[in-house]
């Protein structure tokens, strides 16, 4: 079974019908028991790496995501949900995270151009078979 992890901040239903779309038959839960019986586990994530590790440890789920990823079960997480997977972040402070990946989360420096993420439109130059799906 692959499971979405419904921790409160993830894009659920978006997540959800992209893994339908490949083949996958999903189920979204915020159960710890679900967690341990997950053949997959997907950890999206949208928010604040505080928020989210606060959020997996009231809700019981962090010592069953960490036993999964021990025992070499597939773990994808998708922003929020990667970044968790290191040492620590210093977003709104330090916060621990599940420490399986080393390294730290931290703030790019201000001279340092970062691409820009929203909703653009997209004209072709030319064929692509990637843009026809």
């Amino acid at each position: 079974m692959l499971l979405l992890v419904d921790y409160g901040m993830g894009n659920l239903r978006s997540v959800s019908k992209a893994l339908e779309k490949v083949g996958f038959s999903v189920k979204i839960s915020s159960e710890p028991e679900d967690v341990k019986s997950a053949d997959i586990l997907v950890l999206p994530g949208v928010g604040a790496f505080r928020d989210a590790m606060e959020n997996l440890r009231r809700l019981g789920l962090l010592k069953e995501i960490l036993r999964h990823i021990e025992r070499g079960k597939p773990y994808m997480g998708i922003c929020l949900g990667l970044q968790l997977l290191f040492e620590r972040s210093y977003e709104f402070g330090e916060t621990e995270g599940f420490g399986v990946l080393e390294g730290e989360v931290v703030l790019l420096p201000t001279k340092v151009k970062v691409p820009h993420i929203g909703w653009n439109q997209l004209w072709k130059r030319k064929h692509s078979d990637i843009l026809e799906g």
